[in-house]
């Protein structure tokens, strides 16, 4: 089938040319043929062979109310595993091959969709940026000449070029709004716990949540339906009322960064900050200023503190092993570098901390409903990122490096474009739990452009 005949951009085209009639049986191999032949060689790093799709039509089964997502391609970040293909972090030295999906992969599975490709990230997921991999760098369908936003740059750049209806990433401290905010998508970032995050490459193991992107909100509340839910064997696993946006109760109050609060890397990023802010107040929403000291602190703990060495207790074996240029230098030395400096009883001089930052700003909800923050409040050039590999990957953090520390869940959306027609992102955050009530904000947000 040729599949420049339907629009299959995002999920709603693909449920439609279902309902129509169109089979995944003879869509999928069509899409199978359009990931090859993408030309950009940056994006996959693996896309499902001819057997393996064949397997997963045949077990497909029917479409029933118990397969939401029937028939619907999805891709997935090279650092989940997905049976039949290999993962392999971005590392093709660490690469091997599960024999069974990822938690969250299965789940999708059982709800009838289809994993198509593995897709390019930081390697290990330690970065913002996207460029640091050893394989072509995705190109950012918006902004050709900047960074598309990691580490999860492949999933986010595969949707945002319409190639795939949705896909999967992860979020550490940041991986799954970061890309969101710089293509101009919709990125889910769940209350950690609430997705499994069994048959993931480990980067800060308690930290990580496996995130999705969407081009709508409503969309990535579909997925997020049917990834939601506790796995008996994932320790990290934990049970959430999954609630619904439709009946959540509606924001008023929304904590903004105060003046002293705002960080000012880019001017064509504060006017869209600018822009949100007026969009909020068209809402009828109330902005609270909050400061934010606090969160910069907790902040500054994943990557200045001791939950850097969460990061090489997870990969120190490979790295003591592995062969040179295996593994990219400002990755081994983010990971073996700093990770490697900080003793146990800085690990725990950390969790005390960060206890007491928890506990410092848990009143903080008592007066608001949500914060709102940007998603990134810059857009580095590739030539920037090569003359500085570190510092702008850094000020990306600014906004979302707190946010898995603190337990939140999180929702970065689209917001008006900047005065040079490049995209940005506003990010809600509240409380674990709340992300049901975050996708009714950004529903209305999204209603609002």
């Amino acid at each position: 089938m040729d599949l420049s005949t339907l629009p299959l951009a995002d999920l709603g085209d693909w449920q439609r040319a279902y309902a129509a009639g169109a089979h995944p049986a003879e869509l999928l191999p069509a899409l199978r043929g359009r990931l090859l032949a993408c030309d950009d060689p940056g994006i996959f790093l693996h896309v499902i062979d001819e057997a393996a799709l064949a397997a997963r039509l045949a077990a497909l089964g029917p479409a029933t109310g118990k397969k939401p997502l029937w028939g619907i391609p999805f891709a997935v970040k090279d650092n989940i595993d997905v049976a039949g293909m290999p993962t392999s972090a971005a590392c093709p030295a660490f690469a091997y091959a599960p024999d069974r999906d990822a938690g969250a992969v299965q789940r999708l599975v059982e709800a009838g969709a289809i994993p198509m490709a593995k897709t390019n990230l930081d390697q290990f997921a330690t970065g913002l940026v996207g460029v640091r991999t050893p394989h072509p760098v995705p190109r950012n369908p918006r902004a050709p000449g900047r960074v598309p936003g990691g580490s999860s740059s492949g999933s986010a750049v595969a949707v945002a070029r319409g190639l795939l209806p949705f896909s999967l990433g992860t979020d550490t401290a940041g991986s799954g709004r970061i890309p969101a905010g710089l293509c101009g998508l919709v990125g889910l970032k769940p209350t950690p716990g609430a997705v499994s995050s069994r048959g993931v490459v480990p980067a800060c193991r308690s930290l990580d949540c496996v995130s999705l992107f969407t081009r709508g909100v409503a969309e990535a509340w579909a997925v997020q339906a049917v990834l939601a839910g506790p796995d008996a064997e994932d320790p990290w696993s934990r049970e959430f009322p999954l609630g619904d946006p439709a009946s959540a109760p509606a924001a008023r109050r929304i904590g903004v960064p105060d003046e002293a609060s705002r960080r000012r890397f880019d001017a064509a990023a504060e006017a869209a900050w600018d822009a949100a802010l007026a969009r909020l107040e068209g809402l009828g929403l109330a902005l609270v200023p909050v400061d934010f000291s606090p969160f910069f602190e907790v902040a500054a703990l994943l990557y200045e503190g001791a939950w850097v060495a969460e990061r090489l207790a997870a990969l120190e074996d490979f790295l003591d092993g592995a062969p040179d240029g295996a593994v990219l230098p400002v990755t081994r030395g983010i990971i073996e570098g700093q990770g490697s400096r900080h003793s146990a009883a800085d690990a725990f001089r950390a969790l005390h901390r960060l206890q007491a930052l928890r506990h410092a700003t848990q009143p903080l909800w008592a007066g608001i409903d949500a914060l709102a923050v940007p998603t990134a409040p810059l857009f580095p050039t590739l030539e920037e990122l090569e003359a500085d590999p570190i510092g702008p990957n850094a000020r990306l953090g600014t906004y979302t490096n707190f946010v898995n520390l603190l337990g939140l869940a999180a929702l970065a959306v689209p917001g008006p474009d900047r005065p040079d027609g490049l995209p940005a992102g506003a990010t809600f955050i509240g409380p674990g739990g709340s992300d049901a009530a975050l996708a009714a904000l950004g529903l209305r947000f999204e209603a609002a452009a």
